[in-house]
């Protein structure tokens, strides 16, 4: 897992994302060791504050898999409205994960259980906080 660039997580999201892990097992919560280490590198915005071009919980966006050359449109969102058929993936997939706090341009290399993929965030198309939609 190789970081480009500062991620950024809102107050809101980052304190729902750690009372979800935090109502894992201890098993369970080793799985997502991903998610809680990039929480921990996070740079903590208020949500008014948070940059209009990075994802957030809720956001739609496109996403590039550089290797499969291949484009995909999500809305990033917590496990229990998970949807793949609806392109609702979860932050607590590997991929979701790699997602939150990155912006768009930037380039994401992330290990995923087939192996390494390198994504690359192109478009943003909705981002609660940008919109008006703020998590105070």
């Amino acid at each position: 897992m190789a970081r480009k660039r500062q991620i950024y997580i809102t107050s809101f999201d980052l304190q729902r994302l750690q009372d979800h892990l935090d109502n894992l097992d201890l098993k369970t919560r080793k799985q997502f060791q991903s998610l809680d280490a990039e929480l921990k590198a996070a740079h903590v915005v208020e949500s008014k504050k948070v940059p209009a071009n990075v994802v957030t919980m809720n956001s739609r966006l496109v996403y590039r898999d550089i290797e499969e050359d291949s484009s995909s449109e999500v809305t990033l969102v917590f496990p229990e409205e998970a949807n793949l058929a609806q392109g609702k993936m979860s932050v607590f997939s590997p991929i979701g994960t790699a997602l939150l706090g990155y912006a768009v341009g930037d380039e994401i290399e992330w290990t995923v259980p087939a192996g390494t993929r390198k994504l690359k965030i192109e478009e943003l198309l909705y981002q609660p906080e940008a919109a008006g939609d703020l998590n105070l």
